[in-house]
């Protein structure tokens, strides 16, 4: 696995953290075959564990509940902005979920490139930043992130060698 990357989760992530905030695998969509949700990933330097960012193409339905959020508190680090491939996405720290590589099913490829989809390195800190952020308020009882990633996290340090 490499930090930065994108990989997709296979299906026994959610057979042994059976969370129901987890976004779950979706692998067909109107009768067709699809990988989803894509993740980003970074690294915990801390445990190890590599963290596992979704994004979604529901933009809108985002940029809402990112308004609301601002309003409320004056910022927002849960849900951020940015370009795939040229389309704008949603990044979704507050699904974010902890991971060792036996859980990756593949990694998302630019199929006209046949290399690795990344994001431009400004997206990258902005990211890696507020996923570290969000992730020290959780572990300080603030609670910012849908599935219980605390304990998945210690499940998955548990397995560790």
């Amino acid at each position: 696995m490499d930090i930065g990357h994108f990989y997709y989760l296979n299906d026994q992530y959610f057979v042994d953290f059976p969370d129901p905030n987890l976004m779950q695998n979706k692998e067909t969509v109107n009768g067709q075959v699809h990988d989803r949700p894509c993740f980003y990933t970074f690294q915990d330097t801390n445990t190890g564990l590599y963290w596992m960012i979704p994004f979604s193409s529901k933009v809108d339905k985002f940029v809402g509940i990112y308004n609301k959020k601002v309003q409320k508190y004056g910022k927002c680090d849960t849900i951020v902005f940015g370009e795939v491939l040229g389309h704008k996405k949603a990044f979704l720290i507050q699904n974010m979920c902890p991971i060792t590589p036996k859980y990756i099913k593949n990694e998302y490829i630019d199929a006209n490139a046949n290399v690795p989809v990344r994001i431009n390195g400004i997206l990258e800190k902005e990211l890696t930043s507020k996923a570290k952020r969000v992730l020290a308020l959780q572990r300080k009882g603030v609670p910012l992130i849908f599935p219980d990633v605390l304990k998945i996290e210690k499940e998955l340090l548990s397995q560790l060698p």
